[in-house]
């Protein structure tokens, strides 16, 4: 709509053309010897001619600016899976065997995971030694990034790593009956995690629930670090001694063989999010039902047809009077 500034533009642009051409001409001769000099030319012919051609500039202009009217809603559906991350905000997620450290990198990938999810329905769940729902199923994924990115252990009530709680909860989150399209992704260290995990997973994987574990850290381990008031600090055991946390890679195999899923490690960087985006796209994907709010009527060609019969007017009309006046 911008360029219909440009019509009383071109109108003045026009005026004063004709106007200075007839100041040109009235130099040359009097309006009696001009008669007879172009007995054929019409003043009145040039301002039908110019104001056709303002009129189609401004319908093009419109018709470039595809006016729609008749907004309604309309139903949509749009296929998508179901999937939750659960993120381990255990104080084990802190050790410094990755840089900066384990939470951190973990968070950063899962914001990367979001955004290569999106069309997806995503949930998120924090568990330490208990299980919590952050987040339901949702497709905003802009809530999710900000969920991830202020995750910190101070949000654990207990400490340890419950993973079959996760799971458990995971699988009540699922509101669809349908078992075809649902996954779980499960980012932890494995450490400490509790037996009954791989039943968990076998479990939900029975109820149409896949399993999928990323390993965060290195087996080799590394202390973990506390805040003593104010003071970095690492913790220790009874006997004084620092505690070393170490990635558990065979408890994070288990839970995903018995969940029908892959463990992949988080040092694989963007490789993991590709290859598990592959295995994500083979899930049977379920029909969502959207509503849209853009669906309108376009009615741009009507001023295009008008626009364009205007400018074939102003060309076809010429400046020229039907019958010469001849002055006596």
């Amino acid at each position: 709509m911008y360029a219909l500034v440009a019509v009383p533009i071109i109108f003045g642009l026009l005026f004063l053309s004709l106007y200075l051409k007839e100041k040109q001409m009235q130099k040359l001769a009097s309006s009696g010897l001009l008669s007879r000099l172009i007995p054929y030319w019409s003043k009145n012919k040039e301002w039908i001619k110019i104001i056709l051609f303002t009129l189609a500039t401004a319908f093009l202009a419109a018709a470039w600016a595809n006016p729609q009217w008749g907004t309604k809603k309309q139903k949509v559906k749009a296929k998508s899976s179901d999937i939750i991350i659960a993120l381990d905000i255990s104080q084990s997620m802190m050790a410094e065997d990755i840089s900066p450290n384990r939470l951190e990198r973990s968070k950063r990938m899962a914001t990367q995971l979001i955004k290569s999810l999106r069309g997806e329905r995503i949930g998120l769940i924090y568990f330490a030694g208990s299980a919590y729902l952050q987040m339901p199923l949702t497709n905003d994924y802009a809530a999710a990034e900000i969920f991830i990115k202020s995750a910190n252990t101070n949000q654990a009530g207990t400490q340890g790593t419950a993973i079959a709680d996760a799971i458990e909860l995971g699988v009540s989150a699922f509101t669809d009956e349908k078992n075809s399209q649902k996954a779980m992704i499960i980012i932890s260290d494995g450490e400490n995690h509790d037996t009954e995990a791989v039943i968990a997973a076998r479990e939900a994987n029975e109820k149409g629930t896949f399993i999928y574990t990323i390993g965060v850290g290195t087996e080799e381990g590394g202390p973990i670090p506390v805040m003593n008031r104010g003071k970095k600090e690492y913790k220790v055991d009874k006997s004084g001694y620092p505690v070393k946390s170490s990635l558990n890679i065979a408890a994070m195999q288990d839970i995903s063989a018995a969940g029908q899923g892959e463990t992949y490690l988080l040092n694989q960087g963007d490789q993991l999010i590709t290859d598990l985006k592959k295995e994500l796209n083979k899930l049977e994907k379920k029909e969502v039902e959207q509503r849209s709010f853009s669906d309108y009527e376009s009615y741009f060609q009507y001023f295009l047809i008008v626009g364009i019969i205007l400018l074939l007017l102003e060309f076809l009309i010429s400046n020229r009077r039907k019958n010469k006046i001849v002055s006596e």
